[in-house]
């Protein structure tokens, strides 16, 4: 895989404080207050770092709305697109104590550069996911925390929240497997596959999100439990919401999408 943290080794710490720096094609870096930001010099002509404060982008205008959980994430329209802001944070019992602190670690291998850099290759092979637009690094003593931002999709929404207003057509659910199928081909390991993290756009085209602790993978039966665990979250979607339009026969006609899938 294309390793965009392996070749910026000779950049990171070497960029004078508040320039940016153009390298590895569309991705510049930025050192700032401490923090490293990698950001898509395609996008943006020169990079604002408070696109990473909710609170100056309510106050500017630039916040249009959001979502809440461990998977917190805040909607913001700038330079003519919809994005997403991702602040990483803690799950389980430790995040009650320690909400977003992961262990320190060098800039390219902490969890937001990680995920940019897999989705840049993503991209790259042709595989249905967002764009990734910009990362953050921000030391906190022996710690970090980090950000990210993506293109949001227009019009796309979770699977699981339409599936509770009506049900889709056997096409579409051909569709998701294939696509799935498409990630698998590529050797990337989902490691949060479940019905919310896969939306479908207007035209029921399926889109892949959240890849966050993912990464590629040689063959192997990694790809079974990524479908196993795919199944759990539509039986827990199911137990919460009964009437879900979701059942063993949607279920198999994913799978045979799965199963004709190719890479392309």
């Amino acid at each position: 895989m294309f390793d965009t943290g392996d070749s910026l080794k000779d950049h990171l710490g070497h960029s004078a404080k508040g320039r940016s720096k153009e390298i590895n094609g569309n991705t510049a870096i930025l050192k700032r207050d401490g923090a490293t930001i990698w950001y898509d010099s395609k996008v943006f002509r020169t990079f604002e770092p408070r696109l990473f404060d909710p609170a100056w982008l309510k106050e500017n205008g630039i916040l249009l709305g959001g979502s809440k959980g461990r998977a917190e994430a805040h909607f913001l329209r700038h330079s003519d697109r919809d994005m997403v802001l991702r602040h990483f944070r803690r799950g389980g019992l430790i995040g009650k104590i320690n909400p977003d602190l992961y262990l320190y670690t060098r800039a390219k291998q902490c969890r937001a550069m990680r995920e940019y850099d897999l989705l840049v290759w993503m991209q790259g092979e042709g595989l249905n996911v967002p764009r990734p637009l910009a990362a953050r690094h921000q030391p906190v003593g022996l710690f970090y925390r980090a950000d990210l931002i993506t293109e949001r999709l227009p019009l796309a929404r979770p699977l699981a929240d339409i599936l509770h207003e009506h049900p889709i057509d056997g096409s579409v659910w051909l569709g998701i497997g294939a696509e799935i199928k498409r990630l698998h081909s590529a050797g990337v390991f989902h490691a949060d596959l479940n019905c919310r993290n896969i939306l479908l756009d207007d035209q029921n085209k399926p889109w892949l999100i959240d890849f966050d602790k993912s990464g590629t993978r040689p063959a192997g039966n990694w790809t079974d439990q990524n479908l196993s665990r795919l199944n759990r979250s539509f039986e827990k979607e199911r137990a919460l919401h009964p009437n879900l339009h979701w059942g063993d026969q949607q279920w198999a006609a994913l799978l045979d999408g799965y199963d004709a899938g190719q890479a392309k």
